[in-house]
């Protein structure tokens, strides 16, 4: 008896990507009894992706697009999962590369373990041999960077709190009553968070294996983590606690910078205070990056890094500063933070 497993993908003016990655996840290799049908939901994109799309599924059957008139990820992802027809659902992202069993390792997992979500560690592509793609991605890769989450460990096998894009039973997503769609960012996080705390568990394979396109530019790697900082707390004020202490380490840095600045004009020791603690970031900073890259091999990537993992932790704690402001005070999430961005 064949078993059907649709891959859900939410995708916007993707228009330069969308052919190569149709090509990929079609040419995945299945085992005997597993059939695939890829299920996308296009945000109303506007620079030619859905005509894209449409040839793509006039040329393969196994490829569908739905609208997703809310042009946000959570809507497109419990949209596709309507329309999705499988047993199993793999969730996967256009700026993502995949190995040819990704698939088939996602339902392996799915079935060996008896967890409720399962997925591979993310892992950071290098696609340029630049100064920022090649420091980027080596601090996307750093326990420094990440705060020693689990989910950035290439060499990891075991439960985890979350995992990068994940794969479920179809009939589990239903129960849990699938994404929250008021979460423009972390809602696979909070998805994650409402396993756990129901008492299933989350399951990263090493096997698993795909490689994640990071952002290009430390502006757009800013942006990127002041939305997970931003929406971050919209997932601990829906649970009423963090998933990890490490959620809150970039904000309270941030924070106690802050304080130390506005005291330093009135407070030497504040000013000391202020400095020496710059002064261990930076230097724990650029310690850390010279073991990707090494500053007597690659100096500049060496410092790009170091600039890279500041990018990261400063975007963060912002984000979950006006978070704090926007999601606890005012109680509704600012227009700025709406917006996907890339």
């Amino acid at each position: 008896m064949t078993s059907l497993v649709s891959v859900i993908v939410p995708c916007r003016n993707e228009a330069a990507h969308i052919g190569a990655f149709a090509a990929s996840v079609l040419a995945q290799r299945l085992p005997a009894g597993l059939a695939l049908e890829v299920v996308v939901a296009d945000g109303r994109s506007d620079d030619g992706t859905r005509d894209r799309l449409a040839a793509l599924a006039a040329a393969d059957a196994r490829l569908r697009w739905i609208d997703n008139p809310a042009r946000t990820t959570p809507v497109a992802l419990n949209r596709a999962i309507a329309a999705a027809q499988g047993e199993w659902i793999v969730r996967m992202d256009v700026h993502t590369t995949y190995a040819d069993d990704y698939v088939a390792q996602c339902v392996q997992a799915l079935q060996d373990t008896g967890a409720s979500c399962v997925g591979g560690p993310w892992r950071a592509a290098v696609v340029d041999d630049g100064v920022v793609a090649p420091a980027v991605a080596a601090a996307f890769g750093s326990r420094f960077g990440a705060g020693g989450a689990a989910s950035r460990r290439l060499d990891h096998t075991g439960e985890v709190d979350t995992v990068y894009l994940g794969a479920w039973r179809r009939d589990t997503l239903l129960r849990l009553g699938g994404f929250d769609e008021a979460l423009v960012r972390n809602q696979d996080d909070e998805l994650a968070l409402r396993i756990v705390r129901g008492g299933g568990r989350v399951w990263q394979s090493a096997a698993i294996r795909s490689s994640y396109v990071p952002r290009a530019s430390f502006l757009a790697l800013f942006r990127q983590f002041w939305q997970y900082g931003y929406w971050k707390v919209a997932v601990i004020r829906k649970h009423r606690l963090p998933a990890s202490p490490r959620h809150l380490v970039p904000f309270a840095f941030v924070a106690t910078l802050t304080v130390l600045a506005l005291a330093a004009p009135w407070s030497g020791i504040a000013a000391s205070a202020g400095a020496v603690l710059l002064a261990v970031y930076a230097t724990a900073a650029l310690a850390i990056a010279a073991v990707p890259m090494p500053p007597w091999q690659h100096p500049w990537r060496w410092l790009a890094v170091a600039w890279a993992f500041a990018c990261m932790h400063a975007g963060y704690g912002l984000g979950f500063a006006r978070g704090l402001l926007d999601h606890v005070l005012r109680r509704r999430a600012g227009a700025q933070a709406t917006t996907l961005t890339r």
